[in-house]
């Protein structure tokens, strides 16, 4: 009986080294996969600084998250910190940045839209994938805009990520955005602010680095443990409470349901709420739109 005993407190050990060294081997990997080159075949879009364009870079800047990440003076903030071994700080962008100064219109292009540095390596935290799909004309009024900010000291950002994160980075639990970004995809045609479903659905891009690029949401992949799952945004889910765009833009910039009970705590709504009624109109005719689910509510 003692025999078996030994076996199975060896078998136990065995199991839990394997485990230790799969877990160092997932580290190991996660390091190596931040350090990688993503090679990409951009093409430059000159930015633009005409009164017309620094309005529309502002809203956009505004609206769809770089504010909330950056700042509203793009000198960048800590983003995330929960004590744990997380700590995300942005980089600040603006030209008092010695890094960001040197920008060439290329490289705003891979950062934004690619989710890469000038030097090829991947931005672990930047959600490109909200951005990939930004037309020419408002890549480039968004830039026009972030480069007529004040130059403000400050530099690059910084990103802790606790051990399993790095292990779940390694073996591809998690993904960057260069690693879900189709790059061969071209920028999609202008097209002007409109309240219709096809413009909604150029407006829904900034909101699958969170709920999916089907917007099935989910757990959101990389956030902390404690942050709840990202609401399912198709017809017969989250959306079944909004049988009107009013109610629909109520909620995006109240931060609370028709009965009055919050949305959620994670949900950018001091973003969200800077969006206009036409493009928040236009994004709830296009989630009206999408496949049905039978999804719970």
């Amino acid at each position: 009986m003692r025999r078996v005993w030994w076996i199975g407190f060896g078998v136990l050990g065995g199991l839990a080294l394997l485990a230790a060294i799969a877990f160092g081997v997932g580290i190991w990997l996660g390091e190596r996969k931040a350090e990688r080159r993503v090679d990409v075949d951009a093409a430059p879009v000159s930015w633009r600084t005409d009164a017309e364009a620094l309005a529309r870079g502002k809203y956009l800047y505004d609206s769809r998250g770089c504010m909330e990440c950056h700042g509203a003076d793009g000198r960048g903030k800590v983003v995330l910190r929960d004590g744990k071994g997380l700590y995300v700080r942005s980089p600040n962008i603006t030209a008092g940045n010695p890094q960001v100064a040197e920008y060439e219109p290329v490289d705003w292009v891979l950062a934004i839209r690619h989710g890469v540095s000038p030097t090829g390596r991947p931005l672990l935290i930047m959600p490109s994938e909200d951005y990939n799909q930004l037309s020419d004309d408002d890549l480039s009024a968004l830039v026009g805009y972030i480069r007529s900010l004040p130059a403000l000291p400050g530099g690059s950002g910084e990103v802790q990520l606790p051990s399993l994160v790095w292990a779940m980075y390694g073996y591809g639990m998690i993904r960057d955005a260069a690693a879900k970004i189709d790059h061969t995809l071209p920028p999609p045609a202008p097209q002007p602010p409109a309240a219709t479903a096809s413009y909604g659905a150029y407006v829904a891009n900034s909101c699958i680095g969170c709920h999916g690029a089907n917007l099935a949401g989910g757990k959101i992949p990389g956030a902390p443990p404690d942050w709840p799952p990202a609401a399912d945004l198709r017809p017969g889910a989250a959306m079944s409470r909004y049988d009107t765009a009013e109610r629909f833009v109520s909620m995006m910039r109240s931060g609370r349901r028709p009965d009055g009970s919050e949305v959620s705590r994670v949900m950018p709504f001091d973003t969200l709420s800077r969006m206009s009624d036409t493009d928040l109109t236009a994004l709830w005719l296009h989630l009206r739109e999408l496949p049905l689910t039978q999804a719970s509510r």
